[in-house]
Protein backbone atom coordinates (compact mmCIF):
# COMPACT_ATOMS: atom_id res chain seq x y z
CA UNK A 1 0.00 0.00 0.00
CA UNK A 2 1.83 3.19 -0.98
CA UNK A 3 -0.19 5.19 1.50
CA UNK A 4 -0.19 2.59 4.18
CA UNK A 5 0.40 4.03 8.27
CA UNK A 6 4.11 2.02 8.20
CA UNK A 7 5.55 4.04 4.61
CA UNK A 8 4.09 7.04 6.59
CA UNK A 9 5.64 6.57 9.61
CA UNK A 10 9.08 5.47 8.43
CA UNK A 11 8.74 9.19 5.98
CA UNK A 12 7.57 11.14 8.44
CA UNK A 13 10.52 9.76 11.04
CA UNK A 14 13.27 10.36 8.36
CA UNK A 15 11.39 13.91 7.37
CA UNK A 16 11.27 14.99 11.51
CA UNK A 17 15.63 13.97 10.74
CA UNK A 18 16.55 15.78 8.30
CA UNK A 19 14.73 19.13 9.49
CA UNK A 20 16.14 18.54 12.68
CA UNK A 21 19.50 18.26 10.93
CA UNK A 22 19.02 21.10 8.72
CA UNK A 23 17.73 23.41 11.57
CA UNK A 24 20.95 22.69 13.71
CA UNK A 25 22.92 23.24 10.19
CA UNK A 26 21.73 26.69 9.95
CA UNK A 27 21.93 27.55 13.79
CA UNK A 28 25.38 26.28 13.35
CA UNK A 29 26.37 28.15 10.50
CA UNK A 30 24.67 31.45 11.67
CA UNK A 31 24.91 31.98 15.04
CA UNK A 32 28.02 29.91 16.00
CA UNK A 33 30.72 32.43 14.81
CA UNK A 34 29.36 35.14 16.58
CA UNK A 35 28.39 33.17 19.82
CA UNK A 36 32.45 31.62 19.77
CA UNK A 37 33.21 35.67 19.71
CA UNK A 38 31.30 36.86 23.02
CA UNK A 39 33.05 33.65 24.88
CA UNK A 40 35.99 34.42 24.09
CA UNK A 41 35.48 38.21 24.73
CA UNK A 42 33.81 37.09 28.21
CA UNK A 43 37.08 34.99 29.24
CA UNK A 44 39.08 38.41 28.60
CA UNK A 45 36.27 40.69 30.84
CA UNK A 46 36.96 37.81 33.28
CA UNK A 47 40.80 38.13 32.97
CA UNK A 48 40.61 41.80 33.72
CA UNK A 49 38.38 41.14 36.26
CA UNK A 50 40.81 38.92 38.17
CA UNK A 51 43.78 41.55 37.67
CA UNK A 52 41.44 44.51 39.00
CA UNK A 53 40.81 42.78 42.34
CA UNK A 54 44.18 41.34 42.44
CA UNK A 55 45.34 45.29 42.07
CA UNK A 56 43.06 46.37 44.46
CA UNK A 57 43.83 43.89 47.43
CA UNK A 58 47.49 44.53 46.80
CA UNK A 59 47.92 40.64 45.74
CA UNK A 60 49.06 41.04 41.96
CA UNK A 61 52.61 40.12 43.23
CA UNK A 62 51.77 37.73 45.49
CA UNK A 63 52.78 33.55 44.09
CA UNK A 64 48.69 32.92 45.55
CA UNK A 65 47.81 35.22 42.32
CA UNK A 66 50.58 34.03 40.39
CA UNK A 67 49.54 30.09 40.38
CA UNK A 68 45.78 30.94 39.91
CA UNK A 69 46.11 33.41 36.91
CA UNK A 70 48.39 31.22 35.54
CA UNK A 71 46.11 28.50 35.50
CA UNK A 72 43.10 30.42 34.36
CA UNK A 73 45.67 31.86 31.34
CA UNK A 74 46.42 28.38 30.36
CA UNK A 75 43.34 26.97 30.25
CA UNK A 76 41.71 30.37 28.08
CA UNK A 77 44.55 30.74 25.69
CA UNK A 78 45.00 34.23 26.77
CA UNK A 79 48.21 36.67 27.43
CA UNK A 80 48.51 39.21 30.25
CA UNK A 81 50.74 41.74 30.59
CA UNK A 82 50.57 44.42 33.61
CA UNK A 83 52.89 47.48 33.78
CA UNK A 84 53.44 50.42 36.39
CA UNK A 85 53.57 53.92 36.39
CA UNK A 86 57.41 53.45 36.20
CA UNK A 87 56.99 50.77 33.08
CA UNK A 88 57.91 48.26 34.71
CA UNK A 89 56.29 44.80 34.36
CA UNK A 90 53.91 43.98 37.35
CA UNK A 91 52.58 40.73 36.24
CA UNK A 92 52.69 38.98 33.02
CA UNK A 93 51.53 35.59 31.31
CA UNK A 94 52.58 35.33 27.82
CA UNK A 95 52.76 31.84 26.13
CA UNK A 96 54.17 33.82 22.35
CA UNK A 97 55.73 36.92 20.69
CA UNK A 98 56.04 38.99 24.41
CA UNK A 99 57.98 41.50 23.58
CA UNK A 100 54.86 41.94 20.83
CA UNK A 101 52.43 42.46 23.54
CA UNK A 102 54.56 44.89 25.46
CA UNK A 103 54.91 47.34 22.58
CA UNK A 104 51.35 47.16 21.96
CA UNK A 105 50.96 48.23 25.82
CA UNK A 106 52.91 51.00 25.36
CA UNK A 107 51.85 52.41 21.93
CA UNK A 108 48.29 52.29 23.71
CA UNK A 109 49.34 54.58 26.83
CA UNK A 110 51.25 56.81 24.17
CA UNK A 111 48.44 57.01 22.34
CA UNK A 112 49.89 55.67 19.09
CA UNK A 113 47.81 53.13 16.85
CA UNK A 114 49.50 50.24 15.00
CA UNK A 115 48.17 49.17 11.85
CA UNK A 116 44.48 47.74 12.54
CA UNK A 117 44.91 47.71 15.81
CA UNK A 118 41.29 48.84 16.80
CA UNK A 119 38.89 46.89 14.97
CA UNK A 120 34.64 46.17 15.86
CA UNK A 121 33.92 46.89 19.69
CA UNK A 122 32.39 44.20 20.98
CA UNK A 123 31.53 45.68 24.38
CA UNK A 124 30.40 49.65 24.78
CA UNK A 125 29.53 49.45 28.30
CA UNK A 126 33.28 49.06 29.65
CA UNK A 127 33.79 51.12 32.25
CA UNK A 128 36.56 54.30 30.53
CA UNK A 129 39.66 54.31 29.84
CA UNK A 130 39.26 50.29 29.29
CA UNK A 131 38.45 48.95 25.67
CA UNK A 132 37.43 46.06 24.66
CA UNK A 133 37.53 44.99 20.79
CA UNK A 134 38.25 42.84 17.74
CA UNK A 135 41.15 43.10 15.61
CA UNK A 136 42.48 41.43 12.78
CA UNK A 137 46.84 41.20 12.65
CA UNK A 138 47.69 42.53 9.08
CA UNK A 139 50.94 40.23 8.83
CA UNK A 140 49.51 37.17 10.74
CA UNK A 141 46.10 37.23 9.48
CA UNK A 142 45.58 36.39 12.73
CA UNK A 143 42.22 37.59 14.56
CA UNK A 144 42.12 38.39 18.29
CA UNK A 145 39.66 39.49 21.15
CA UNK A 146 41.75 42.26 23.16
CA UNK A 147 41.52 44.64 25.96
CA UNK A 148 43.57 47.04 27.28
CA UNK A 149 43.45 50.06 29.83
CA UNK A 150 44.29 51.24 32.98
CA UNK A 151 43.32 49.08 36.75
CA UNK A 152 41.59 50.82 39.82
CA UNK A 153 45.09 51.19 40.91
CA UNK A 154 46.28 52.79 38.12
CA UNK A 155 48.33 50.22 36.26
CA UNK A 156 48.50 49.54 32.88
CA UNK A 157 47.21 46.41 31.83
CA UNK A 158 46.40 44.38 28.09
CA UNK A 159 44.99 41.08 27.63
CA UNK A 160 44.46 39.57 24.55
CA UNK A 161 43.72 35.59 23.23
CA UNK A 162 43.49 34.61 19.01
CA UNK A 163 40.47 33.08 17.77
CA UNK A 164 41.75 30.16 16.10
CA UNK A 165 40.33 30.39 12.65
CA UNK A 166 36.06 29.78 13.71
CA UNK A 167 35.44 29.67 10.25
CA UNK A 168 37.04 26.94 9.54
CA UNK A 169 35.63 25.11 12.98
CA UNK A 170 32.17 25.89 11.96
CA UNK A 171 32.19 24.47 8.31
CA UNK A 172 34.13 21.23 9.78
CA UNK A 173 31.53 20.69 12.03
CA UNK A 174 28.82 21.48 9.72
CA UNK A 175 30.44 18.85 7.35
CA UNK A 176 30.63 16.29 10.79
CA UNK A 177 26.84 17.17 11.08
CA UNK A 178 25.52 16.47 7.92
CA UNK A 179 27.22 12.87 7.53
CA UNK A 180 25.93 12.00 11.11
CA UNK A 181 22.61 13.24 9.93
CA UNK A 182 22.56 11.58 6.50
CA UNK A 183 23.59 8.28 9.26
CA UNK A 184 20.44 9.00 11.45
CA UNK A 185 18.24 9.56 8.68
CA UNK A 186 18.91 6.37 7.13
CA UNK A 187 18.82 4.33 10.55
CA UNK A 188 16.13 6.57 12.29
CA UNK A 189 14.06 5.41 8.88
CA UNK A 190 15.22 1.37 9.11
CA UNK A 191 14.34 0.96 12.06
CA UNK A 192 11.22 2.92 12.70
CA UNK A 193 9.82 0.40 9.24
CA UNK A 194 10.67 -2.40 11.45
CA UNK A 195 9.11 -0.93 14.63
CA UNK A 196 6.31 0.40 13.06
CA UNK A 197 5.33 -3.44 12.60
CA UNK A 198 4.04 -3.72 15.69
CA UNK A 199 1.87 -0.52 15.36
CA UNK A 200 0.46 -1.70 11.36
CA UNK A 201 0.08 -5.20 11.94
CA UNK A 202 -2.72 -4.87 14.13
CA UNK A 203 -4.60 -2.34 12.36
CA UNK A 204 -4.26 -5.03 9.31
CA UNK A 205 -5.47 -7.32 11.09
CA UNK A 206 -8.54 -5.19 11.78
CA UNK A 207 -9.04 -4.05 8.83
CA UNK A 208 -9.40 -7.72 7.62
CA UNK A 209 -11.81 -8.19 10.16
CA UNK A 210 -14.17 -5.12 9.32
CA UNK A 211 -14.13 -6.31 5.75
CA UNK A 212 -14.97 -9.75 6.81
CA UNK A 213 -17.89 -8.07 8.56
CA UNK A 214 -18.80 -6.24 5.83
CA UNK A 215 -19.52 -8.89 3.98
CA UNK A 216 -21.62 -10.72 6.88
CA UNK A 217 -18.85 -13.04 8.23
CA UNK A 218 -19.20 -12.20 11.96
CA UNK A 219 -16.50 -15.30 13.04
CA UNK A 220 -13.77 -13.30 12.62
CA UNK A 221 -12.53 -11.54 16.62
CA UNK A 222 -9.63 -9.67 17.41
CA UNK A 223 -7.10 -11.83 19.64
CA UNK A 224 -4.64 -8.73 20.47
CA UNK A 225 -3.94 -7.61 23.89
CA UNK A 226 -2.28 -4.75 23.24
CA UNK A 227 -3.22 -2.04 26.33
CA UNK A 228 -3.40 0.98 24.34
CA UNK A 229 -6.22 2.51 21.39
CA UNK A 230 -5.53 -0.24 19.35
CA UNK A 231 -6.58 -2.47 21.87
CA UNK A 232 -9.72 -0.25 22.70
CA UNK A 233 -10.36 -0.64 18.96
CA UNK A 234 -10.19 -4.47 18.59
CA UNK A 235 -12.73 -5.02 21.59
CA UNK A 236 -15.26 -2.37 20.42
CA UNK A 237 -15.04 -3.88 17.02
CA UNK A 238 -15.54 -7.33 18.55
CA UNK A 239 -18.50 -6.19 20.62
CA UNK A 240 -19.93 -4.69 17.06
CA UNK A 241 -19.12 -8.04 15.66
CA UNK A 242 -21.40 -10.04 18.19
CA UNK A 243 -24.01 -7.06 18.12
CA UNK A 244 -24.66 -6.95 13.94
CA UNK A 245 -25.13 -11.12 14.21
CA UNK A 246 -27.53 -10.41 16.64
CA UNK A 247 -28.98 -8.03 14.51
CA UNK A 248 -28.92 -9.17 10.98
CA UNK A 249 -30.52 -13.00 12.36
CA UNK A 250 -33.21 -10.75 13.88
CA UNK A 251 -33.43 -8.41 10.42
CA UNK A 252 -33.61 -12.13 8.47
CA UNK A 253 -35.83 -13.66 10.74
CA UNK A 254 -38.45 -10.02 10.16
CA UNK A 255 -37.98 -10.28 6.58
CA UNK A 256 -38.55 -13.94 6.46
CA UNK A 257 -42.10 -13.12 8.33
CA UNK A 258 -43.00 -10.08 6.57
CA UNK A 259 -42.64 -11.42 2.61
CA UNK A 260 -45.32 -14.97 4.19
CA UNK A 261 -47.73 -12.35 5.26
CA UNK A 262 -48.10 -10.61 1.68
CA UNK A 263 -48.43 -14.15 0.58
CA UNK A 264 -50.23 -15.56 2.81
CA UNK A 265 -53.64 -14.05 2.34
CA UNK A 266 -54.00 -14.72 -1.54
CA UNK A 267 -53.43 -18.42 -0.84
CA UNK A 268 -54.91 -18.88 2.38
CA UNK A 269 -58.29 -20.04 0.88
CA UNK A 270 -57.38 -21.85 -1.93
CA UNK A 271 -54.57 -24.16 0.17
CA UNK A 272 -58.05 -24.79 2.31
CA UNK A 273 -59.87 -26.06 -0.51
CA UNK A 274 -57.12 -27.83 -1.74
CA UNK A 275 -56.43 -29.46 2.01
CA UNK A 276 -59.42 -30.39 2.16
CA UNK A 277 -59.70 -32.29 -0.99
CA UNK A 278 -56.59 -33.96 -0.87
CA UNK A 279 -57.11 -35.44 2.71
CA UNK A 280 -60.60 -36.95 2.06
CA UNK A 281 -58.66 -38.44 -0.88
CA UNK A 282 -56.38 -39.71 0.68
CA UNK A 283 -58.06 -41.10 3.77
CA UNK A 284 -60.75 -42.71 1.45
CA UNK A 285 -58.97 -45.87 0.85
CA UNK A 286 -57.54 -46.53 4.75
CA UNK A 287 -60.78 -46.34 6.04
CA UNK A 288 -62.75 -48.26 3.18
CA UNK A 289 -60.19 -50.90 4.40
CA UNK A 290 -60.46 -50.76 8.05
CA UNK A 291 -63.87 -50.59 7.41
CA UNK A 292 -64.12 -53.47 5.68
CA UNK A 293 -61.50 -55.84 7.48
CA UNK A 294 -63.41 -54.92 10.92
CA UNK A 295 -66.81 -55.87 9.29
CA UNK A 296 -65.24 -59.07 8.61
CA UNK A 297 -64.36 -59.56 11.86
CA UNK A 298 -67.05 -58.62 12.91
CA UNK A 299 -69.56 -61.23 10.79
CA UNK A 300 -67.07 -63.88 11.53
CA UNK A 301 -65.95 -64.72 7.65
CA UNK A 302 -63.29 -66.45 9.40
CA UNK A 303 -62.99 -68.45 12.48
CA UNK A 304 -59.51 -68.89 11.81
CA UNK A 305 -57.40 -67.27 14.60
CA UNK A 306 -54.33 -66.81 12.01
CA UNK A 307 -56.92 -65.12 9.94
CA UNK A 308 -58.61 -63.29 13.29
CA UNK A 309 -54.46 -61.76 13.10
CA UNK A 310 -54.11 -61.10 9.79
CA UNK A 311 -57.56 -58.71 9.62
CA UNK A 312 -56.72 -57.18 13.35
CA UNK A 313 -52.82 -56.45 11.67
CA UNK A 314 -54.05 -54.77 8.77
CA UNK A 315 -56.54 -52.93 10.90
CA UNK A 316 -53.42 -51.54 12.61
CA UNK A 317 -51.11 -51.20 9.51
CA UNK A 318 -53.70 -48.87 7.74
CA UNK A 319 -54.90 -47.18 10.93
CA UNK A 320 -50.89 -46.31 11.56
CA UNK A 321 -50.34 -45.07 7.83
CA UNK A 322 -53.12 -43.05 8.78
CA UNK A 323 -51.98 -41.48 12.24
CA UNK A 324 -48.61 -40.85 10.22
CA UNK A 325 -50.09 -39.54 7.32
CA UNK A 326 -52.25 -37.02 9.25
CA UNK A 327 -48.93 -35.93 11.51
CA UNK A 328 -47.31 -34.91 8.02
CA UNK A 329 -50.66 -33.28 6.70
CA UNK A 330 -50.85 -31.20 9.98
CA UNK A 331 -47.01 -30.43 9.95
CA UNK A 332 -47.49 -29.72 5.86
CA UNK A 333 -50.88 -27.30 6.78
CA UNK A 334 -49.23 -25.26 9.42
CA UNK A 335 -46.12 -24.54 6.77
CA UNK A 336 -48.75 -23.65 3.83
CA UNK A 337 -50.71 -21.52 6.26
CA UNK A 338 -47.73 -19.37 7.70
CA UNK A 339 -48.28 -20.55 11.28
CA UNK A 340 -45.05 -22.48 12.31
CA UNK A 341 -43.18 -19.66 12.60
CA UNK A 342 -39.27 -19.45 10.69
CA UNK A 343 -36.72 -18.81 13.07
CA UNK A 344 -33.23 -17.84 11.24
CA UNK A 345 -30.06 -18.61 12.90
CA UNK A 346 -26.81 -19.11 11.99
CA UNK A 347 -25.45 -22.54 12.34
CA UNK A 348 -23.08 -25.20 11.13
CA UNK A 349 -24.91 -27.41 8.17
CA UNK A 350 -22.28 -30.03 8.02
CA UNK A 351 -22.44 -30.88 11.67
CA UNK A 352 -26.05 -30.88 11.47
CA UNK A 353 -25.70 -33.30 8.59
CA UNK A 354 -23.02 -35.55 10.26
CA UNK A 355 -25.08 -35.40 13.26
CA UNK A 356 -28.40 -37.14 11.55
CA UNK A 357 -26.29 -39.80 9.78
CA UNK A 358 -24.49 -41.23 12.98
CA UNK A 359 -27.96 -41.19 14.17
CA UNK A 360 -29.22 -43.26 10.78
CA UNK A 361 -26.72 -45.41 10.41
CA UNK A 362 -28.64 -48.25 12.01
CA UNK A 363 -31.40 -47.86 9.14
CA UNK A 364 -28.96 -47.59 6.21
CA UNK A 365 -26.24 -50.69 7.64
CA UNK A 366 -29.67 -53.06 7.88
CA UNK A 367 -30.43 -52.29 3.94
CA UNK A 368 -26.45 -53.00 3.21
CA UNK A 369 -26.29 -49.01 1.93
CA UNK A 370 -22.85 -46.91 1.88
CA UNK A 371 -22.76 -43.72 2.96
CA UNK A 372 -20.48 -41.54 1.91
CA UNK A 373 -19.48 -37.44 3.26
CA UNK A 374 -16.38 -36.30 2.05
CA UNK A 375 -17.14 -32.47 3.67
CA UNK A 376 -15.97 -32.14 7.15
CA UNK A 377 -14.74 -28.22 7.35
CA UNK A 378 -17.39 -26.08 8.87
CA UNK A 379 -20.29 -24.34 6.40
CA UNK A 380 -22.14 -21.84 8.27
CA UNK A 381 -25.54 -21.12 6.98
CA UNK A 382 -28.19 -18.45 7.60
CA UNK A 383 -31.81 -20.59 8.27
CA UNK A 384 -34.13 -22.74 10.75
CA UNK A 385 -32.12 -25.67 11.58
CA UNK A 386 -34.72 -27.75 13.16
CA UNK A 387 -36.87 -27.79 9.57
CA UNK A 388 -33.14 -27.79 7.69
CA UNK A 389 -33.21 -30.88 9.21
CA UNK A 390 -36.31 -32.58 8.59
CA UNK A 391 -35.99 -31.48 4.88
CA UNK A 392 -32.88 -33.39 5.04
CA UNK A 393 -34.38 -36.54 7.12
CA UNK A 394 -36.98 -36.32 3.71
CA UNK A 395 -34.49 -36.74 1.45
CA UNK A 396 -32.23 -39.39 3.34
CA UNK A 397 -35.28 -41.25 3.95
CA UNK A 398 -36.70 -41.38 0.07
CA UNK A 399 -32.88 -42.41 -0.25
CA UNK A 400 -33.07 -45.42 1.71
CA UNK A 401 -36.24 -46.52 0.44
CA UNK A 402 -35.35 -46.28 -3.56
CA UNK A 403 -31.69 -47.50 -3.25
CA UNK A 404 -30.82 -50.21 -5.79
CA UNK A 405 -27.63 -51.45 -7.71
CA UNK A 406 -24.38 -50.96 -5.81
CA UNK A 407 -26.74 -49.54 -2.54
CA UNK A 408 -24.71 -46.16 -1.84
CA UNK A 409 -25.80 -42.99 -1.16
CA UNK A 410 -23.52 -40.14 -1.20
CA UNK A 411 -24.34 -36.85 0.19
CA UNK A 412 -22.28 -33.51 -0.73
CA UNK A 413 -21.90 -29.87 1.12
CA UNK A 414 -21.04 -27.17 -2.15
CA UNK A 415 -20.30 -23.79 -2.08
CA UNK A 416 -20.58 -21.31 -4.59
CA UNK A 417 -21.83 -17.29 -5.38
CA UNK A 418 -22.21 -17.06 -1.49
CA UNK A 419 -25.02 -20.50 -1.75
CA UNK A 420 -24.01 -23.95 0.10
CA UNK A 421 -25.90 -26.45 -1.71
CA UNK A 422 -26.87 -29.65 -0.34
CA UNK A 423 -27.16 -32.77 -2.40
CA UNK A 424 -28.74 -36.43 -1.05
CA UNK A 425 -27.59 -38.65 -3.93
CA UNK A 426 -28.74 -42.50 -4.33
CA UNK A 427 -27.84 -45.19 -6.43
CA UNK A 428 -30.94 -46.67 -8.24
CA UNK A 429 -33.54 -45.79 -11.23
CA UNK A 430 -34.10 -42.72 -12.32
CA UNK A 431 -37.27 -41.27 -12.07
CA UNK A 432 -39.37 -40.77 -15.21
CA UNK A 433 -39.27 -37.58 -17.03
CA UNK A 434 -43.09 -36.79 -16.97
CA UNK A 435 -43.16 -37.23 -13.00
CA UNK A 436 -40.63 -34.76 -12.07
CA UNK A 437 -42.74 -31.92 -12.49
CA UNK A 438 -45.31 -33.32 -10.21
CA UNK A 439 -42.60 -34.46 -6.95
CA UNK A 440 -43.25 -31.40 -5.29
CA UNK A 441 -47.01 -32.16 -5.17
CA UNK A 442 -49.29 -32.87 -2.20
CA UNK A 443 -49.95 -37.04 -2.44
CA UNK A 444 -48.34 -37.23 -5.50
CA UNK A 445 -46.63 -41.18 -5.72
CA UNK A 446 -44.34 -42.54 -8.53
CA UNK A 447 -44.36 -45.98 -7.77
CA UNK A 448 -47.59 -46.23 -5.57
CA UNK A 449 -46.73 -49.91 -4.85
CA UNK A 450 -43.38 -49.37 -3.64
CA UNK A 451 -44.59 -45.91 -1.24
CA UNK A 452 -47.56 -48.19 0.01
CA UNK A 453 -45.05 -50.63 0.74
CA UNK A 454 -42.70 -48.58 3.06
CA UNK A 455 -45.69 -46.61 4.48
CA UNK A 456 -45.32 -43.63 2.53
CA UNK A 457 -47.76 -40.74 2.22
CA UNK A 458 -46.38 -38.98 -0.65
CA UNK A 459 -46.72 -35.48 1.88
CA UNK A 460 -42.50 -36.12 2.43
CA UNK A 461 -41.62 -33.71 -0.87
CA UNK A 462 -44.47 -31.34 -0.06
CA UNK A 463 -43.11 -30.61 3.18
CA UNK A 464 -39.61 -30.20 1.59
CA UNK A 465 -41.41 -27.77 -0.80
CA UNK A 466 -42.83 -25.58 1.84
CA UNK A 467 -40.08 -25.39 4.59
CA UNK A 468 -37.96 -24.28 1.42
CA UNK A 469 -40.26 -21.84 0.14
CA UNK A 470 -40.89 -20.35 3.61
CA UNK A 471 -36.84 -19.67 3.77
CA UNK A 472 -37.19 -18.71 0.19
CA UNK A 473 -33.88 -20.62 -0.25
CA UNK A 474 -34.26 -22.86 -3.49
CA UNK A 475 -34.51 -26.97 -3.95
CA UNK A 476 -34.31 -29.53 -6.72
CA UNK A 477 -34.23 -32.89 -8.09
CA UNK A 478 -32.19 -34.16 -11.06
CA UNK A 479 -31.75 -37.99 -12.91
CA UNK A 480 -28.15 -39.46 -13.26
CA UNK A 481 -28.09 -42.89 -15.85
CA UNK A 482 -27.03 -44.75 -12.50
CA UNK A 483 -30.01 -42.72 -10.14
CA UNK A 484 -31.13 -39.31 -8.51
CA UNK A 485 -30.33 -36.59 -6.82
CA UNK A 486 -31.88 -34.46 -4.47
CA UNK A 487 -30.88 -31.28 -3.58
CA UNK A 488 -31.45 -27.81 -1.33
CA UNK A 489 -29.40 -24.63 -0.95
CA UNK A 490 -29.38 -21.89 1.96
CA UNK A 491 -27.40 -18.60 2.25
CA UNK A 492 -24.40 -18.90 3.10
CA UNK A 493 -22.76 -17.05 6.53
Amino acid sequence: MRTSIRRQLAALTIGLLVGTILACWFINNTFLEKYYELEKADVVREAYQRLNTAAVSGNLGSEEFAQEMGRFAFISNINVEVIDADSRIAYAVVFNNREELSKRLLRYIIGYAVDSTFGEEIYEDIPAPNTLFKYVDARSKTEYIEMYGQLENGHWFIVNTTMESIQESVKIANRFLAYIGVAAALVGGILMWFMSKRVTDPVLELAEISQRMAHLDFNARYHGREKNEIGLLGGNINQMSESLERTVSELKTANNELQKDIEKKERIDEMRKEFLANVSHELKTPIALIQGYAEGLKEGISDDPESRDFYCEVIMDEAGKMNTMVQKLLTLNQLEFGNDKVSMERFDIVAMIRTYLQSAEILTKQDGITVKMEQTQPVYVWGDEFKTEEVFMNYFTNAVHYCRGEKMIHVTVEQAEGKARVGVFNTGDPIPEESLSHLWEKFYKVDKARTREYGGSGVGLSIVKAIMESMNQEYGVQNYSDGVLFWFTLEEA
